[in-house]
């Protein structure tokens, strides 16, 4: 278990270019260590907004999109191109505009997908797909993703793993099917907690004053069933990615030094 890190900059735009900017160095680095890199996705406000600042930033082709796996770390169960699906707005926001390997972007499974509207069989579809991606040296049933990004609700949840609610406390699978999310749509599908802690790095994003009270619920020791946020962390690097207005009702002592 990785302690949390915080870096808090002065507004979302600069920390989604700030974002955008740590992750290409990452995707880079992992590309010239091992020749590849692994990286999960997150949607939200703020999963988008580090994509659409990464779709502009001028060293976003010293990657090789050719050679980067992306995984998600939750979907909402509907239709193929739903406008609200994830893997929807990424393709709006970056992916459609950068020469990916098709075979190499792991889409979570539609309603309209192969596996109907069977979620259950949807979230076993993914695990298995999780499974055969990792190697022997992975530290679980899934890939040790180089970066690992979590979008951090208002209610402290994270991916689709609500407070109190039965997907928060899985300690045996990777990928689960929720029932009756809170937040809508009711459908989706989730990486587990377990699965999370097995990436290297994992990157918790939240920007604007409704995400202030999540932030400090999470970083105030808070349990991981209260408060899903509290309990993503990576095996090497645990990184708060913070704007003021969210980081307004934490101790200072936390970021002595703010990013501009």
């Amino acid at each position: 278990m990785s302690v949390p890190q915080l870096v808090v900059h002065r507004d979302k735009e600069l920390m989604a270019q700030a974002a955008a900017a740590r992750l290409i160095t990452k995707i880079v680095d992992a590309q010239a260590a091992r020749g590849s890199a692994s990286i999960v996705l997150t949607g939200g406000r703020n999963g988008n907004g580090l994509l659409a600042a990464l779709s502009q930033a001028p060293a976003r082709d010293a990657v090789d999109w050719t050679r980067l796996d992306l995984w998600w770390g939750d979907e909402r169960f509907l239709p193929e191109g739903d406008p609200e699906r994830n893997v929807t707005q990424a393709r709006a926001a970056l992916l459609d505009s950068v020469p990916l390997d098709p075979s190499r972007v792991h889409a979570m499974p539609a309603s309209d997908g192969a596996y109907g509207s069977d979620i259950e069989a949807a979230a076993a579809a993914y695990e298995t797909e999780l499974a055969a991606a990792a190697r022997p040296e992975d530290h679980a049933r899934v890939p040790s993703f180089d970066v690992l990004m979590l979008g951090v609700g208002p209610d402290t949840h994270v991916a689709s793993l609500f407070p109190e609610l039965p997907g928060v406390r899985e300690t045996e699978r990777t990928v689960i099917a929720v029932h009756g999310a809170p937040k809508p749509p009711p459908l989706r599908i989730s990486l587990t907690l377990p699965a999370i802690r097995a990436a290297h790095e994992v990157w918790l994003l939240a920007a604007g004053e409704d995400k202030a009270e999540a932030a400090e619920i999470a970083l105030s020791g808070a349990g991981e069933l209260q408060a899903p946020a509290a309990g993503a962390y990576g095996r090497a690097r645990t990184l708060w990615l913070l704007d003021e207005p969210a980081a307004s009702k934490l101790p200072r002592a936390l970021y002595p030094t703010a990013s501009a």
